[in-house]
């Protein structure tokens, strides 16, 4: 099979579970990120894409952020059972390279929002020993259909398909209240948190209003890493872990 056909069969079983909408994200080499948002499935920009990952670009995609889907996702799943859990839960598996675990998105009988889906995904991830440092409600996986360049340019191929017959059953009191505030895409400006216009100071304000408006902090703290990186070098993971925690203090106290 063709890579553009396994681009094919998952964006088809993501129309299977009433997925129509997709953020498109492609990281260059140099740690820089690239965004198309709240595409039509129908519109990708699989032609950009594939020539970026063609220049060493990886590929990612997740359902558009600020609508309620039937799918949640789970990271680094072994083989065996991930081809289970296709069988059982209708999952559609993503194989991201040979020695690696795979990706997974199960489909659900209901649309859930972000918050819900984190919380279901927690769930979920400590039942199937997923990585549970991915399970924001709105976290990225793999493009099927192309290369995976984290792991020497191997193809991501779709494994199973999803087949949402075999949903999962979610109970009514996982709902989250229909007057829980809805997520507002942000655009990263200065904050009225911080007058520091330095590259720290706005990112300091961009992360407090990320955590105020109900992102997760583990997803603020890997958009973070993704923005400083270049500017920070090896000490972005210290210090994205440390702005995140003085962050979520500051935004409980009293003010």
């Amino acid at each position: 099979m063709k890579a553009i056909d396994h681009t094919w069969k998952m964006l088809q079983s993501w129309k299977l579970a009433n997925v129509n909408r997709a953020d498109l994200a492609l990281r260059r080499r140099d740690g820089a990120m690239l965004w198309h948002v709240d595409l039509a499935l129908d519109d990708m920009a699989l032609p950009w894409a594939r020539a970026e990952n063609a220049k060493g670009a990886d590929v990612y995609i997740r359902p558009a952020r600020g609508h309620d889907w039937q799918i949640v996702f789970l990271d680094d799943v072994s083989v065996l059972l991930a081809r289970q859990l296709a069988q059982s839960k209708g999952a559609l598996v993503i194989q991201t390279s040979p020695e690696g675990g795979c990706h997974l998105w199960l489909p659900c009988d209901r649309p859930l929002n972000e918050k819900a889906r984190c919380s279901l995904q927690r769930d979920l991830a400590e039942r199937y020993q997923a990585d549970k440092g991915s399970v924001s409600g709105e976290h990225l996986g793999r493009l099927a259909g192309f290369r995976n360049w984290k792991r020497g340019g191997c193809w991501v191929n779709v494994l199973c398909d999803m087949n949402p017959a075999h949903s999962i059953s979610i109970p009514p009191e996982s709902m989250l209240s229909p007057t829980e505030k809805p997520f507002r895409r942000d655009q990263p400006t200065i904050s009225a948190h911080s007058g520091d216009i330095s590259p720290s100071g706005i990112e300091w304000g961009w992360v407090c209003r990320l955590l105020e408006t109900g992102h997760c902090p583990e997803s603020v703290y890997r958009m973070l890493m993704d923005r400083a990186a270049n500017r920070r070098g090896t000490d972005v993971e210290r210090y994205a872990r440390r702005t995140v925690e003085k962050a979520l203090l500051h935004i409980k106290r009293p003010r």
